[in-house]
């Protein structure tokens, strides 16, 4: 008898409760999506994103309505392999990768994904970011032989033409973890990229960031990356992506994009100032990471998992924790440290297997 879907309204946080179905294999059904919208239904990204989930699953069932107003998903078997997909450019591929990257290690296939659309913009984690920070974060679960993610072409705003390629192994269950210890920050990395613009804008990006950075820690680098030609996508842009490595190896990101008429010197001031936020939260995961490790750690093997992340646990995360309850059934022990201000997050994992890969 088949299983009766979960049902939520509303299009809020479609995009988690569609990775959740998949990794439990329950169905899912969204009712009254934007019903009082003057555009009623599903967005073009999010028609983009169930097309993705379609071609990296066997068996997926996506049933809409006439209006789009009504979604049932029933997933299938994730099978990973080469996959191609053009994303709407009304989002970065930021949003369907992410993801995608924590179905990936669980396909019957090593996923080899190559994604077109925009490659940053100022809503979605950035590609920059996904390699910097949430690759290393994979590789603390275990996930390591054959990680890589690499950008071919950026792509700007509105029009895109980016390209980025993502090759992830399988693995057959998740490796528990421990990051209780933030350290101190011993070096900033940072990467200025621009596209159909002036390459002296991404040194005046670079001069400035350096500039409020270099007053607090003296191992301060970042890189400039010009596109041009066929590379440099369809339209012009240029912004920046820092990542500060403290002593225990915690990374903690931060990621700004040129605003219209705003000058390189306002953006690499504003890039700096928002990864001294970020630090001073503390933690050993960044704000735009919390979300992806508390998953990771309720898919471990049914052993402990802890971690300490900083101040601001945004509601964002407070949601995912909620509807990781419902689709796994894994909840969490969240303990705050008042001496550091910090916030202490505990599981035992739900013992999660990929069945397509055999034990060793």
């Amino acid at each position: 008898m088949p299983q009766k879907p979960v049902i939520f309204e509303g299009s809020d946080h479609f995009r988690q409760r569609l990775l959740l179905s998949t990794l439990s294999n329950r169905p899912v059904r969204f009712e009254k999506i934007r019903a009082d919208s003057d555009e009623p239904g599903l967005k073009d990204y999010e028609v983009s994103f169930l097309r993705l989930l379609d071609k990296v699953c066997n068996g997926a069932r996506i049933d809409i309505n006439y209006s789009g107003t009504t979604v049932t998903y029933r997933p299938g078997l994730i099978i990973g392999g080469k996959v191609r997909h053009t994303c709407a450019t009304s989002k970065a591929v930021g949003y369907y990768l992410e993801p995608i990257t924590c179905i990936a290690p669980f396909a019957k296939k090593p996923v080899l994904l190559t994604l077109e659309g925009v490659t940053n913009n100022d809503v979605d984690p950035s590609v920059d970011a996904l390699r910097t920070v949430a690759l290393p974060l994979l590789r603390r679960f275990g996930i390591d032989m054959g990680l890589e993610l690499k950008v071919s072409k950026r792509g700007a705003p509105p029009l895109g033409g980016g390209e980025i390629f993502f090759r992830c192994p399988i693995v057959r269950a998740l490796t528990p973890i421990k990051l209780l210890e933030c350290g101190r920050i011993k070096r900033v990395r940072g990467i200025a990229y621009s596209s159909r613009v002036s390459p002296q804008i991404s040194n005046r990006v670079v001069d400035s960031t350096r500039g409020v950075l270099n007053q607090l820690l003296p191992d301060v680098y970042v890189y400039t990356d010009n596109y041009r030609g066929a590379e440099a996508g369809k339209s012009p842009g240029f912004g920046l992506s820092l990542v500060a490595e403290s002593t225990t190896g915690a990374l903690l990101s931060a990621e700004c994009i040129a605003r219209p008429a705003e000058l390189p010197e306002d953006l690499g001031k504003r890039a700096a100032k928002s990864l001294l936020a970020e630090i001073g939260r503390s933690g050993c995961v960044d704000t735009q990471h919390q979300a992806m490790c508390l998953l990771l750690m309720a898919l471990c093997p049914e052993d402990l998992s802890k971690v300490r992340m900083g101040n601001g646990i945004t509601q964002y995360t407070i949601q995912y924790l909620r509807d990781i309850r419902t689709f796994i059934g894994t909840t969490f022990r969240i303990k705050p440290d008042d001496e550091s201000g910090t916030t202490l997050f505990s599981c035992i994992g739900s013992g999660y297997i990929n069945v397509s890969k055999k034990a060793a």
